[in-house]
């Protein structure tokens, strides 16, 4: 794969990835949506179709890496790091893109969302808002959810292990039955595989920080949720970005270990 395939692919794969995982977050959350107040079940399903769906439209490019987590993995398993600012670029320009995609789509639910008193209160609120008051004052806006993840309980260092502890049983499973033939990226039965995993990880350990478990797909969409002319957005919440990050690189770098002594 060329350096230009590998950047193009990512881009197109992760804009999938995120218009459609950050898009069931909006049904789900904004008011005026079809599908809002579906759920835990939707938005874990939700998110491992986008997987599915953007894997195998960039499998063919670039190998669908489609997380900084998964590049890292590789990268330790095959000893072959001449690709990977390449990869990071991608994903992270294409995390991006299909947040901005998600705002796009969603353009009037967000108006009404945030201009509604219930949601970011002001005179004639309800008591719900005191919640989204909350949330604010502790530096995450009523729509940041959409955008990235969150933890219900901020603790730095649960918060780091269970992000740390998702990602190792992604990669893992990666690892050892997602990968094409050629061994550098999702093949068309691991692109499945690999989404059912990413249910199976929101369903039984999304619960505590929404389960990022790939730094492009929280650090991008952050960033757009700070630029993007939104009312009464709030904060992007900075202080935690860090975490969504750096656990599922530490994650991904225990699973290529782990790999490495058991499987390789």
């Amino acid at each position: 794969m060329s350096s230009s395939d590998i950047f193009i692919g990512e881009t197109i794969g992760t804009a999938m990835l995120i218009l459609l995982g950050g898009g069931v977050c909006a049904a789900v959350t904004l008011k005026a949506s079809k599908a809002r107040n579906a759920g835990w079940l939707a938005i874990a399903f939700g998110w491992g179709f986008a997987v599915m769906t953007a894997v195998y439209i960039s499998g063919p490019l670039s190998g669908a890496h489609l997380n900084p987590a998964v590049t890292v993995a590789l990268a330790i398993t095959n000893s072959d790091w001449s690709n990977v600012p390449v990869y990071f670029a991608g994903q992270l320009l294409g995390a991006m893109i299909g947040a901005t995609l998600v705002w796009v789509a969603y353009y009037g639910q967000f108006h009404a969302h945030l201009t509604d008193k219930e949601i970011v209160g002001g005179p004639g609120a309800q008591a719900t808002a005191a919640k989204a008051v909350e949330a604010q004052e502790k530096g995450a806006g009523p729509v940041l959810g959409v955008f990235s993840t969150g933890p219900e309980i901020r603790n730095a260092v649960q918060n780091l292990a269970t992000e740390i502890i998702g990602t190792i049983v992604l990669i893992l499973a990666v690892l050892t039955q997602g990968l094409n033939d050629k061994g550098n990226g999702l093949g068309i039965l691991g692109g499945l595989i690999t989404a059912l995993v990413v249910v199976s990880i929101g369903l039984s350990l999304g619960g505590p920080t929404g389960y990022a478990i790939n730094p492009a797909r929280d650090l991008g969409p952050r960033i757009v949720h700070a630029l993007l002319p939104l009312p009464n957005k709030g904060g992007s919440d900075w202080s935690y970005a860090w975490v969504p990050v750096v656990g599922p690189l530490i994650g991904g770098a225990i699973a290529a270990g782990i790999y490495n002594v058991a499987f390789a």
